[in-house]
This record gives C-alpha cells, sequence and structure tokens, in this order.
C-alpha cells in the first residue's frame, strides 16, 4: 500500500535530522535502561532555559499538556474565564475547558495575525483570570502591548509559543516576556521531537507546582525507578511526563536549532522573492523587531475565491498546502458549546479565507523550491 506522503512530489514539510539525532537515540538504546526518566531530560530543559533566557523549564509529553498545566498550576477554574484567540490550533481554547474555565474569544490584528492588544479590554470582566496568545507561524505576536494589558489589570499571561521557538521580539527569544509560555516539539515543529512540548517561566512557584502535576502529583527524588524510598504524593497529578529518548532528540535538534532557522529563512525569502510579484498575493514577512522563523510559510490571498482555485491547482500538481487556521469558534463543537457564531470575529474570519501554507522545510531542495514558485506562477499567468 503506498504512503500517503509519497504522493506529493512536495509535502508541507519533512523533518530535518541528522547523525547525532539517531547516534543520541541509539546510545539511551544500548544501555538498556533510564529510557524514561534518564539524564537527559534534565539536560535538555537546563539548555533549552538558557537558550531562552529564562529561570526555569519543564519539559511535558505535547504542547497541548503545557497549556493545561499553565493554567492548573495558577489555580484557574470553574466559573473564570480565560481570553483566547479562534485563529490557532484548537489546544489553545481547549485548555480553559479542561480546567472548567470559558474561554472568551479575542478578535487578532492584521499584522501578525495575533490577538489584537486593542480588543482585550473590552472582552475583560470580572471573571476574566487569564490571557493566552498565540504566536502565529514562527512569529511574535504583540506581546509586550498584550503584556501591559495583563499588567494593568492583574491577569496571568500565558504565551502559546508552540510555532516560534527561536524567533526574537525587540531583541527577546519568545518566551522569556510572558509569566508562562509553552512550546510544542510535534513532527512539523522547527525544533521536534516527534511528540513533545515545554513550559518556560520565571516563577519558582509556578515551576514547582507545575513539576508535581506532569509526575502524578508527587516529588521525584532522582529516578522513581532506582530509588527504593516509597514515594509521596503531595497533589493530584497526571502522566505528563517527556521521555529520556525524546528529551535526546531535543538536545540534539537544539544543538543545530540556529541552523534550522538559518536555512528555513534562506528559503523563504527565495520563495518570496519569486512568487511575491502577484498583487494577489502577500508574501509572509521578518523583521529586526519581529523576527519569523517560518515556522510555517503562509501566504495571504486577496480573495478567498483565489485562495481555494490556488489549493486546488497545486494539489494537481501534487504540491501539498494546508488551511492554517479554520476559527475555532465557528467549529461545531464550540458553536454548541458556547454559542458562538459567523460574524463574532470579523478579521479572524476574514483571515481565514484568504491564508494558505505552503510547503516549506530546511532541507528543500533547490528543485522543489523552483517546482512550487513555478507552479504559483503558472496559476496567476492563467488566473490573469
Amino acid at each position: 500500500m503506498q504512503n500517503k506522503d509519497e504522493q506529493w512530489k512536495i509535502p508541507l514539510y519533512k523533518i530535518f535530522t541528522d547523525d547525532e539525532d539517531v547516534k543520541l537515540i541509539t546510545n539511551i538504546v544500548k544501555r538498556g535502561n533510564n529510557w524514561a526518566l534518564g539524564p537527559e531530560i534534565e539536560e535538555f530543559e537546563n539548555k533549552l532555559a538558557d537558550y531562552v533566557g529564562v529561570d526555569y523549564c519543564l519539559t511535558l509529553n505535547s504542547g497541548t499538556s503545557a497549556l493545561h498545566a499553565s493554567l492548573l498550576s495558577s489555580n484557574i477554574g470553574n466559573s473564570d474565564e480565560v481570553l483566547v484567540p479562534s485563529f490557532s490550533f484548537i489546544s489553545t481554547a481547549n485548555a480553559a475547558l479542561f480546567v472548567d474555565s470559558k474561554p472568551i474569544f479575542v478578535d487578532i490584528e492584521e499584522e501578525t495575525f495575533g490577538m489584537d492588544p486593542k480588543l482585550i479590554e473590552p472582552n475583560i470582566s470580572s471573571k476574566t483570570k487569564a490571557i493566552i496568545p498565540m504566536d502565529y507561524g514562527g512569529q511574535s505576536c504583540k506581546i509586550f502591548e498584550i503584556k501591559e494589558k495583563a499588567r494593568q489589570n492583574n491577569l496571568l499571561l500565558i504565551e502559546d509559543a508552540a510555532e516560534s521557538l527561536g524567533s526574537k521580539v525587540k531583541g527577546s527569544k519568545v518566551g522569556s516576556v510572558s509569566d508562562i509560555a509553552i512550546f510544542s516539539f510535534c513532527g512539523n515543529k522547527v525544533l521536534t521531537t516527534g511528540e513533545g512540548g515545554a513550559i518556560v517561566t520565571n516563577s519558582k512557584e509556578k515551576f514547582e507546582k507545575i513539576k508535581l502535576i506532569r509526575s502524578h502529583g508527587r516529588i521525584d527524588e532522582g529516578n522513581y525507578f532506582s530509588n527504593p524510598d516509597i514515594a509521596n504524593y503531595y497533589d493530584i497529578g497526571y502522566n505528563w511526563r517527556m521521555s529520556s529518548l525524546t528529551a535526546s532528540l531535543g538536545i540534539s535538534q537544539l544543538d543545530k536549532l540556529e541552523r534550522i532557522i538559518s536555512m528555513r529563512q534562506k528559503n523563504a525569502e527565495y520563495i518570496s522573492t519569486r512568487i511575491s510579484k502577484w498583487d494577489e498575493i502577500k508574501t509572509p514577512k521578518s523583521s529586526n523587531e519581529n523576527e519569523n522563523i517560518f515556522q510555517m510559510y503562509t501566504i495571504r490571498l486577496s480573495e478567498k475565491v483565489i485562495r481555494d482555485k490556488l489549493q486546488k491547482f497545486l494539489l494537481q500538481k501534487k504540491i501539498f498546502s494546508k488551511i492554517y487556521f479554520t476559527p475555532i469558534h465557528l467549529s461545531k463543537f464550540y458553536m454548541e458549546k458556547i454559542g458562538t457564531q459567523k460574524g463574532d470575529l470579523p478579521i479572524t474570519e476574514k483571515i481565514s479565507d484568504q491564508v494558505l501554507t505552503l510547503p516549506l522545510y530546511p532541507n528543500m531542495e533547490k528543485e522543489e523550491m523552483n517546482y512550487l514558485i513555478e507552479s504559483v506562477n503558472k496559476f496567476f499567468e492563467n488566473y490573469n
């Protein structure tokens, strides 16, 4: 049976890997123990905290778990409200429901596709406890403006930086500005461990609380499987730990992250300079003030009909593209759960009708990029 990925001349992404990834994984497998709770976990956490520029880092099994744990660590729960974007992966909103809170959807601005700081205060009520903005596609939202709104209203700021590890905003690494930030290491991310996530913070209190939450509510003194002492449990918790096998990939990927980012940026520039001649296309940008690491290469088309026709044309050329994102508030679940409806978030709905994410990855061959460029240009030559 043919692998689905084999039907594409150009898939949406490919994972960048090298011999060092294989070596670290192999070493752990060969040692015959501590696949789950080895020293690689703490090593990865320490390196990631240093890279981002924060005091503390904890790894988990996914970015979704990281969001959930962040809210739990802050005692956000029943009857509370959490401000979230609708233009995001669904976990950003679901995290509020996980803790029996209510997600309040806030519209986005058109520059970064992040939560619009000007629309935060109109959505704050006496029940609002936190804001979860999302950094779209490898670039920070207007996090400093959002942080100021959070400070003025005494709200917790949890940054969903799942897609933007490694980017900088106003000279600061993404993840270093908020009270808590989370990252995802899913297969399509710039740094990937297959699955996985992390929380970074400067709060020792939240760090200690999340340590309990991610590991059954117990304090792990050394390796649980090699410690003869009886474990003590201090709170309700989950099995959200990252394994040593996964962490070893994280160490190896982090060591080459800057090189991976540079390759992505170079490839994005190559594509942009060759398709931006069309008035109907707006290509993604990067700047010194708000760096884009191009976790996704998302173009914005002038009209939905053009976007849909282009996607269909690329499909015929066996080039994979995808719409990131369809609005969460217009999903069947949320429309039925909290009564959201079309028209609630006009900018989110407009942007969602116009965006299309094209293939981009660090090891993208010149031949692949040229085929993508030629296909896009061919479409617009015929369309116009």
